[in-house]
């Protein structure tokens, strides 16, 4: 292998989002750098099975006022 040329790989704290703290090893950060997650294993649907409408700005309210009438009644 050649000399220089690899990331360095250290130790970091990686935070989920209920709180917990798992210590790894990455190329991220510098060592003992905090990772704090916004979507881990624990809360993202994928997983969990449970979908979630995450409104962002409004857009799911402006969608509704904009097509709510054009439902077959």
């Amino acid at each position: 292998m050649k000399k220089d040329i690899h990331p360095d790989y250290h130790e970091i704290t990686v935070v989920m989002t209920d709180g917990s703290e798992h210590t790894t090893r990455s190329t991220w950060g510098k060592p003992g750098d905090v990772l704090k997650l916004d979507i881990d294993p624990k809360t993202h649907p994928a997983w969990t099975g449970q979908h979630r409408i995450l409104d962002s700005g409004g857009q799911v309210a402006r969608f509704n006022k904009r097509f709510g009438g054009l439902g077959i009644k």
